[in-house]
Protein backbone atom coordinates (compact mmCIF):
# COMPACT_ATOMS: atom_id res chain seq x y z
CA UNK A 1 0.00 0.00 0.00
CA UNK A 2 1.38 3.37 -1.07
CA UNK A 3 2.18 5.76 1.79
CA UNK A 4 1.36 9.38 0.96
CA UNK A 5 4.15 11.81 1.80
CA UNK A 6 3.56 14.07 4.79
CA UNK A 7 2.84 17.61 3.64
CA UNK A 8 2.58 19.57 6.89
CA UNK A 9 3.31 19.58 10.60
CA UNK A 10 5.57 22.20 12.14
CA UNK A 11 5.29 22.44 15.93
CA UNK A 12 9.00 23.13 16.09
CA UNK A 13 11.33 25.99 15.22
CA UNK A 14 14.45 23.87 14.85
CA UNK A 15 13.62 20.45 13.35
CA UNK A 16 15.02 19.86 9.84
CA UNK A 17 13.09 22.10 7.45
CA UNK A 18 11.46 19.90 4.79
CA UNK A 19 8.80 22.10 3.23
CA UNK A 20 8.34 25.88 3.25
CA UNK A 21 5.98 28.45 1.73
CA UNK A 22 7.45 31.69 0.37
CA UNK A 23 6.15 34.55 -1.76
CA UNK A 24 8.24 35.95 -4.59
CA UNK A 25 8.33 39.76 -4.79
CA UNK A 26 6.73 41.40 -7.82
CA UNK A 27 7.49 44.90 -9.06
CA UNK A 28 3.80 45.82 -9.34
CA UNK A 29 3.34 45.34 -5.58
CA UNK A 30 6.23 47.50 -4.45
CA UNK A 31 4.51 50.88 -4.80
CA UNK A 32 3.04 50.35 -1.34
CA UNK A 33 6.44 50.35 0.38
CA UNK A 34 5.86 53.67 2.16
CA UNK A 35 2.41 52.67 3.46
CA UNK A 36 3.98 49.49 4.83
CA UNK A 37 6.71 51.46 6.60
CA UNK A 38 9.70 50.10 4.68
CA UNK A 39 12.94 51.92 5.48
CA UNK A 40 13.54 52.91 1.85
CA UNK A 41 12.23 52.19 -1.64
CA UNK A 42 13.34 48.72 -2.77
CA UNK A 43 15.15 48.09 -6.03
CA UNK A 44 12.81 45.64 -7.84
CA UNK A 45 15.48 43.81 -9.84
CA UNK A 46 17.84 43.37 -6.90
CA UNK A 47 14.95 42.36 -4.64
CA UNK A 48 13.99 39.56 -7.01
CA UNK A 49 17.60 38.36 -7.32
CA UNK A 50 18.04 38.32 -3.57
CA UNK A 51 14.83 36.36 -3.08
CA UNK A 52 15.76 33.81 -5.73
CA UNK A 53 19.15 33.30 -4.08
CA UNK A 54 17.46 32.98 -0.69
CA UNK A 55 15.17 30.24 -2.06
CA UNK A 56 18.19 28.51 -3.56
CA UNK A 57 19.75 28.25 -0.11
CA UNK A 58 16.55 26.73 1.29
CA UNK A 59 16.43 24.15 -1.50
CA UNK A 60 20.11 23.28 -1.12
CA UNK A 61 19.42 22.65 2.58
CA UNK A 62 16.83 20.02 1.63
CA UNK A 63 13.57 21.99 1.81
CA UNK A 64 10.86 21.89 -0.83
CA UNK A 65 10.11 25.53 -1.63
CA UNK A 66 6.42 26.18 -2.36
CA UNK A 67 5.63 29.51 -4.04
CA UNK A 68 2.51 31.44 -3.07
CA UNK A 69 0.29 32.20 -6.07
CA UNK A 70 -2.38 34.41 -4.51
CA UNK A 71 -2.26 38.15 -5.36
CA UNK A 72 -0.47 40.53 -2.99
CA UNK A 73 -2.49 43.51 -4.28
CA UNK A 74 0.14 46.20 -3.85
CA UNK A 75 1.31 45.01 -0.44
CA UNK A 76 5.09 44.41 -0.38
CA UNK A 77 4.84 43.12 3.22
CA UNK A 78 3.19 40.00 1.79
CA UNK A 79 6.64 38.55 1.04
CA UNK A 80 6.96 38.05 4.80
CA UNK A 81 4.89 34.86 4.84
CA UNK A 82 5.62 33.96 8.47
CA UNK A 83 3.12 36.49 9.85
CA UNK A 84 -0.34 35.63 8.39
CA UNK A 85 -0.52 32.01 9.60
CA UNK A 86 0.70 29.45 12.10
CA UNK A 87 1.14 25.82 11.07
CA UNK A 88 0.45 23.13 13.66
CA UNK A 89 0.37 19.35 13.36
CA UNK A 90 -3.37 19.60 12.62
CA UNK A 91 -3.12 22.24 9.90
CA UNK A 92 -2.88 26.00 9.55
CA UNK A 93 -4.34 28.68 11.79
CA UNK A 94 -5.10 31.83 9.82
CA UNK A 95 -4.10 34.73 12.04
CA UNK A 96 -5.31 38.34 12.11
CA UNK A 97 -2.51 40.92 11.80
CA UNK A 98 -2.52 43.89 14.11
CA UNK A 99 -0.92 45.87 11.26
CA UNK A 100 -4.00 47.07 9.39
CA UNK A 101 -2.50 47.02 5.90
CA UNK A 102 -1.80 43.28 6.28
CA UNK A 103 -5.27 42.12 7.28
CA UNK A 104 -6.16 40.69 3.87
CA UNK A 105 -3.09 38.43 3.88
CA UNK A 106 -4.41 35.49 5.96
CA UNK A 107 -7.28 34.83 3.55
CA UNK A 108 -4.98 35.04 0.52
CA UNK A 109 -2.31 32.88 2.11
CA UNK A 110 -5.03 30.43 3.14
CA UNK A 111 -5.63 29.76 -0.56
CA UNK A 112 -1.94 29.02 -1.02
CA UNK A 113 -1.86 26.77 2.02
CA UNK A 114 -4.81 24.72 0.79
CA UNK A 115 -3.19 24.42 -2.67
CA UNK A 116 -0.11 23.12 -0.86
CA UNK A 117 -2.18 20.44 0.86
CA UNK A 118 -2.32 22.13 4.26
CA UNK A 119 -5.86 22.16 5.72
CA UNK A 120 -7.18 25.21 7.54
CA UNK A 121 -7.63 24.19 11.19
CA UNK A 122 -8.98 27.53 12.42
CA UNK A 123 -8.91 31.29 12.00
CA UNK A 124 -8.96 34.45 14.06
CA UNK A 125 -11.41 37.31 13.54
CA UNK A 126 -12.63 40.62 14.93
CA UNK A 127 -10.20 42.13 17.41
CA UNK A 128 -8.33 38.86 17.89
CA UNK A 129 -5.10 40.37 16.59
CA UNK A 130 -2.12 38.05 16.19
CA UNK A 131 0.92 37.96 13.92
CA UNK A 132 3.22 35.01 13.37
CA UNK A 133 6.27 37.01 14.43
CA UNK A 134 4.85 37.00 17.96
CA UNK A 135 4.42 33.20 18.07
CA UNK A 136 7.37 30.89 18.62
CA UNK A 137 7.42 27.14 19.34
CA UNK A 138 9.70 26.41 22.30
CA UNK A 139 8.91 22.72 21.87
CA UNK A 140 6.10 20.67 20.34
CA UNK A 141 3.77 21.38 23.27
CA UNK A 142 4.87 24.88 24.27
CA UNK A 143 4.13 28.02 22.26
CA UNK A 144 5.58 31.37 23.30
CA UNK A 145 3.40 34.40 22.52
CA UNK A 146 4.42 38.05 22.57
CA UNK A 147 1.78 40.56 23.69
CA UNK A 148 2.54 43.82 21.94
CA UNK A 149 1.17 46.34 19.48
CA UNK A 150 0.69 43.69 16.75
CA UNK A 151 -0.73 40.87 18.88
CA UNK A 152 -3.51 41.41 21.44
CA UNK A 153 -4.53 39.47 24.53
CA UNK A 154 -7.70 38.45 22.65
CA UNK A 155 -5.61 37.12 19.80
CA UNK A 156 -3.43 35.07 22.12
CA UNK A 157 -6.53 33.65 23.84
CA UNK A 158 -7.99 32.69 20.46
CA UNK A 159 -4.79 30.87 19.46
CA UNK A 160 -4.82 29.09 22.82
CA UNK A 161 -8.40 27.90 22.25
CA UNK A 162 -7.48 26.60 18.78
CA UNK A 163 -4.53 24.64 20.20
CA UNK A 164 -6.09 22.83 23.20
CA UNK A 165 -3.16 20.42 23.58
CA UNK A 166 -0.54 23.19 23.60
CA UNK A 167 0.58 25.34 26.53
CA UNK A 168 0.61 28.96 25.37
CA UNK A 169 2.86 31.21 27.47
CA UNK A 170 2.33 34.95 26.95
CA UNK A 171 4.90 37.66 27.61
CA UNK A 172 4.52 41.44 27.41
CA UNK A 173 6.84 42.96 24.83
CA UNK A 174 8.78 46.18 25.48
CA UNK A 175 7.46 49.47 24.14
CA UNK A 176 10.96 50.12 22.70
CA UNK A 177 10.43 52.77 19.99
CA UNK A 178 6.66 52.87 20.11
CA UNK A 179 3.65 51.68 18.21
CA UNK A 180 5.02 52.29 14.70
CA UNK A 181 8.20 50.27 15.19
CA UNK A 182 8.21 46.61 14.19
CA UNK A 183 8.66 44.75 17.49
CA UNK A 184 7.78 41.08 17.44
CA UNK A 185 8.72 38.43 19.95
CA UNK A 186 10.97 37.00 17.27
CA UNK A 187 12.72 40.34 16.92
CA UNK A 188 14.21 39.37 20.28
CA UNK A 189 15.06 35.68 19.98
CA UNK A 190 15.28 32.74 17.58
CA UNK A 191 15.56 29.08 18.66
CA UNK A 192 18.46 27.16 17.12
CA UNK A 193 18.14 23.82 18.96
CA UNK A 194 16.23 22.39 21.91
CA UNK A 195 18.83 23.87 24.24
CA UNK A 196 20.01 26.95 22.34
CA UNK A 197 18.62 30.32 21.23
CA UNK A 198 20.12 33.49 19.81
CA UNK A 199 18.65 36.53 21.56
CA UNK A 200 19.04 40.17 22.55
CA UNK A 201 19.00 39.94 26.37
CA UNK A 202 18.48 43.65 27.20
CA UNK A 203 14.93 43.56 25.78
CA UNK A 204 13.91 40.03 26.78
CA UNK A 205 10.91 39.95 29.14
CA UNK A 206 12.16 38.92 32.58
CA UNK A 207 9.78 35.95 32.84
CA UNK A 208 10.96 34.70 29.44
CA UNK A 209 14.62 34.99 30.43
CA UNK A 210 13.81 33.06 33.60
CA UNK A 211 11.97 30.38 31.63
CA UNK A 212 14.95 29.84 29.34
CA UNK A 213 17.22 29.55 32.36
CA UNK A 214 14.86 27.10 34.10
CA UNK A 215 14.82 24.87 31.01
CA UNK A 216 18.59 24.93 30.62
CA UNK A 217 18.44 26.78 27.29
CA UNK A 218 21.66 28.63 26.50
CA UNK A 219 21.47 32.15 25.05
CA UNK A 220 23.88 33.33 22.36
CA UNK A 221 23.70 37.11 22.96
CA UNK A 222 23.43 39.58 20.09
CA UNK A 223 25.61 42.67 20.64
CA UNK A 224 23.95 46.09 20.85
CA UNK A 225 25.30 47.23 17.50
CA UNK A 226 23.78 44.25 15.66
CA UNK A 227 20.27 44.29 17.10
CA UNK A 228 18.80 46.77 14.59
CA UNK A 229 20.35 44.82 11.71
CA UNK A 230 18.36 41.76 12.80
CA UNK A 231 21.10 39.78 14.50
CA UNK A 232 18.44 38.00 16.55
CA UNK A 233 16.31 37.05 13.52
CA UNK A 234 17.78 33.72 12.46
CA UNK A 235 16.11 30.77 10.73
CA UNK A 236 17.05 27.27 11.87
CA UNK A 237 17.33 24.95 8.86
CA UNK A 238 18.06 22.07 11.25
CA UNK A 239 19.34 21.88 14.83
CA UNK A 240 22.43 24.12 15.03
CA UNK A 241 22.27 24.99 11.33
CA UNK A 242 21.23 28.61 10.87
CA UNK A 243 20.41 30.95 8.01
CA UNK A 244 21.06 34.62 8.77
CA UNK A 245 21.12 37.88 6.87
CA UNK A 246 24.66 38.88 5.94
CA UNK A 247 26.23 41.75 7.84
CA UNK A 248 26.29 40.76 11.53
CA UNK A 249 29.85 39.43 11.92
CA UNK A 250 30.03 39.42 15.72
CA UNK A 251 26.72 37.55 16.09
CA UNK A 252 27.95 35.06 13.49
CA UNK A 253 31.24 34.59 15.38
CA UNK A 254 29.36 33.96 18.63
CA UNK A 255 27.02 31.47 16.95
CA UNK A 256 29.90 29.56 15.41
CA UNK A 257 31.67 29.49 18.80
CA UNK A 258 28.50 27.91 20.19
CA UNK A 259 28.73 25.16 17.57
CA UNK A 260 26.24 26.56 15.04
CA UNK A 261 26.85 26.27 11.30
CA UNK A 262 25.88 29.67 9.88
CA UNK A 263 24.77 30.27 6.30
CA UNK A 264 24.16 33.83 5.15
CA UNK A 265 22.19 35.49 2.37
CA UNK A 266 22.27 38.98 0.93
CA UNK A 267 19.25 40.90 2.25
CA UNK A 268 19.98 44.52 1.44
CA UNK A 269 16.63 44.86 -0.39
CA UNK A 270 14.73 41.98 1.22
CA UNK A 271 15.28 43.47 4.67
CA UNK A 272 14.08 47.01 3.95
CA UNK A 273 10.73 46.03 5.43
CA UNK A 274 12.45 44.87 8.65
CA UNK A 275 12.01 41.22 7.71
CA UNK A 276 14.71 38.62 8.19
CA UNK A 277 14.96 34.95 7.19
CA UNK A 278 12.26 33.81 9.61
CA UNK A 279 9.86 36.48 8.34
CA UNK A 280 10.43 35.43 4.71
CA UNK A 281 9.32 31.83 5.33
CA UNK A 282 6.26 29.97 6.51
CA UNK A 283 7.53 26.51 7.47
CA UNK A 284 5.00 23.85 6.49
CA UNK A 285 6.86 20.72 7.53
CA UNK A 286 9.68 20.05 9.95
CA UNK A 287 10.75 16.54 10.91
Amino acid sequence: MKVEPKLYGSQSMTGPLRRVLVRAPHAEDLHGWQNCGWRAEPDPAVLVREHEAFCGILEAAGAEVVLAESPAEGNPDAIYTYDPALVSDDGALLLNPGKEIRRAEPTSLGEDLERAGVPIAGRLSGTEWAEGGDLCWLDARTLLAGRGYRTSSEGISAVEQLLPDVEVLAFDLPNWRGREEVMHLMSLLSPLADDLVVAYPPLLPVRLAELLEERGIEIVPVPDEEFDSMGANVLALAPRVALAVDGNPETRRRLETAGVEVLVYEGRELSKGDGGPTCLTRPLLRT
